[in-house]
């Protein structure tokens, strides 16, 4: 039975990548004539993978020197959005006051979209470095604000009580039952943030021109070099979900010490 479930972990997924590089070959054949094909963008971007960390010019890099330049901008926003977002989440979810102060300003920037962010931190900073990081931020935190404040909210009563009856100082109440009660909440929201961020950044890049994936899609765009647009969103794609399973490890491997 264990190995059937391990045979169908490797194979399924196989089938599926079968299916969607057969799907992709029909539709650059038929529909699409100008969408390379599978084979085809594995032709003309092969160079850009085979050597992924060659680099000839702030532009022409290899796929892998995009990818770093793009992660470290996604941690420096990450960081900042998560050194921001726990503690306005904690405070939320503790103070009914500071709830009904600032809730209502929260909910009015949470969906406000990067490509409006972006400008604003352009005229900040005047530097597009500095500016989407600050961008990346500002978009990454909510989740975790929001799901850290839903993470206190939720604390199971008797927690509370035991506080209580124990007689502890906020600061022990804070660090023995708070914080390791709501950290599944928090971690959610470390996880989605870390999604957005990595949203964010390649709209950013896209806009600003920045060496990176996101800027390396838009140039290539800008040159009608298809095959390589096709290469960044495999990356970006790749490096998505390879970004969200290290989140969830750190979460499981946290909840386990």
């Amino acid at each position: 039975m264990r190995k059937r479930f391990e045979m169908g972990a490797v194979v399924l997924p196989l089938l599926g990548i079968g299916l969607v590089l057969l799907v992709w070959t029909i539709v650059s054949q038929t529909v699409a004539p100008d969408l390379p094909s599978p084979l085809r963008t594995w032709h003309e971007s092969r160079p850009y993978i085979v050597r992924p960390f060659f680099k000839d010019g702030e532009m022409n890099q290899g796929i892998g020197r995009f990818a770093i330049l793009s992660l470290v901008r996604v941690a420096k926003g990450f960081l900042l959005a998560i050194v921001l977002g726990t503690p306005l989440g904690f405070l939320l979810g503790l103070s009914r006051a500071f709830y009904r102060a600032f809730d209502p300003i929260i909910q009015i920037l949470r969906p406000i979209s990067p490509l409006a962010w972006l400008p604003l931190g352009l005229i900040i900073f005047q530097r597009s470095e500095p500016a989407a990081v600050f961008t990346i931020a500002l978009c990454a935190m909510w989740p975790t604000v929001i799901n850290t404040a839903v993470g206190v909210r939720n604390i199971n009563p008797d927690y509370w009580n035991v506080g209580r009856v124990l007689r502890l100082s906020p600061w022990k109440m804070l660090r023995k039952i708070i914080i390791p009660a709501s950290m599944p909440y928090v971690f959610t929201g470390y996880r989605l943030s870390l999604g957005i961020a990595w949203l964010v950044i390649v709209a950013s890049e896209m806009l600003t021109g920045a060496p990176g994936v996101g800027g390396f899609l838009w140039q290539e765009y800008n040159s009608l070099v298809y095959s390589h647009i096709l290469l960044s969103i495999v990356t970006i794609g790749l490096i998505g979900f390879a970004l969200d399973r290290l989140m969830g490890l750190a979460e499981r491997r946290f909840q386990t010490v």
